[in-house]
């Protein structure tokens, strides 16, 4: 127990939050306090680079909803995840595929966070400046895994729009493989198919963010337009590259 008040004193005056009641091992105290924000050390979770200029997906999607997207919306969800210390170190790292140990006893604000940074990590990654507005049809493997599973690009493109557009208040659109099947599925909130919760779990191979300050700057209610005109900027490379990742 000595262990444990010294490391929630010390986690106190570096300005974290109370840490859980739940009793912790001292391997894993020594390993948060070894990770715990110290003056002059990185934060546990960075925002990544934006692979583009802020206005580089226009007229697509526009600076302004580009940079308010990034700056503000991603980096709240970095912000809140290093100011949110955690019992199991796991969560502790910049590495944002650790969204595979969220389940439904991890809490909401690791989860919300944690889910909102990896989702718009990858999400940054998905989009490619097109200004010709051509749509980008998928090539390789992947063209062909989509053709099989929905018999036409076209076909998959209304599928997934169609329950990208359902989707009741905020939340996302993925393709995943399942299975060696392409699949598309939704989840809520930031939540997310890496995570084990109540939902359709596999590897991501495309997502749309469809929470309203993704948007409505420009598309204001008309999320199928946004979603029509999100075609255009796929980075169709990005999603063959994971979809041949074992």
């Amino acid at each position: 127990m000595g262990s444990r008040r010294k490391f929630i004193k010390t986690t106190g005056a570096l300005g974290l939050t109370a840490i859980t009641s739940k009793l912790i091992s001292n391997e894993q105290i020594n390993a948060l306090e070894t990770f715990a924000k110290l003056p002059g050390n990185d934060p546990a979770f960075t925002l990544p680079k934006l692979p583009y200029s802020y206005n580089a997906l226009e007229p697509f999607i526009d600076k302004q909803t580009m940079e308010i997207h990034y700056t503000k919306h991603h980096q709240a969800y970095v912000n809140k995840l290093n100011e949110t210390p955690s019992t199991n170190i796991d969560y502790m790292s910049n590495d944002a595929t650790k969204c595979t140990h969220v389940d439904k006893t991890t809490s909401m604000v690791i989860r919300n966070n944690l889910g909102g940074h990896y989702n718009h990590s990858l999400f940054w990654q998905l989009l490619k400046p097109n200004p010709e507005g051509h749509k980008n049809p998928a090539e390789g493997k992947l063209a062909d895994a989509i053709h099989k599973e929905f018999k036409s690009f076209e076909e998959f493109q209304k599928q997934f729009a169609e329950k990208a557009t359902k989707i009741f208040g905020s939340g996302w659109c993925w393709l995943i493989e399942q299975n060696n099947t392409l699949k598309i599925t939704t989840t809520p909130n930031q939540d997310n198919p890496l995570m084990k919760l109540d939902h359709e779990r596999g590897k991501i191979i495309l997502g749309l963010d469809v929470w309203e300050h993704a948007y409505y700057l420009k598309y204001q209610n008309k999320r199928a337009d946004y979603i029509s005109n999100w075609w255009n900027v796929v980075n169709w490379n990005k999603a063959e590259e994971l979809f041949n990742t074992k």
